[in-house]
């Protein structure tokens, strides 16, 4: 059984930086995408960033120049590196997989997904 839990989220000043973790349980890395999904309070759950098993990745254009989305695959742990943080970062982030060749931002193309961890950015 797939389980993805998420950690590193908390509260960090504008310009201040998080890394979020997802540690994947259950979980093989061949064709499959991983990805950071956020969703802020009365906002839609939208895509941050993905990576697909050939490591290629994409970023929303809100987050480009300023997260990364590295992975270790001998921890089977996913991260989430944000940096220069704005308060507009603010939002529930959630780790999502799922077996396909090509990643989206489409929440509803993911299978699974973690609990969710909490980011405030105050300015």
């Amino acid at each position: 059984q797939v389980q993805l839990v998420e950690s590193g989220g908390g509260s960090v000043q504008a310009g201040g930086s998080l890394m979020l973790s997802c540690a994947a349980y259950g979980y093989t890395y061949s064709s499959t995408c991983m990805a950071w999904f956020r969703q802020a309070p009365g906002k839609e759950r939208e895509g941050v960033a993905a990576i697909d098993s050939n490591g290629s990745t994409s970023y929303a254009d809100s987050v480009k120049g300023r997260f990364t989305i590295p992975q270790d695959n001998a921890k089977n742990t996913l991260y989430l590196q944000m940096n220069s943080l704005k308060p507009e970062d603010t939002a529930m982030y959630y780790c999502a997989a799922d077996y396909r060749a090509y990643c989206t931002d489409k929440p509803d193309e993911y299978n699974y997904w973690g609990q969710g961890t909490q980011v405030t950015v105050s300015s």
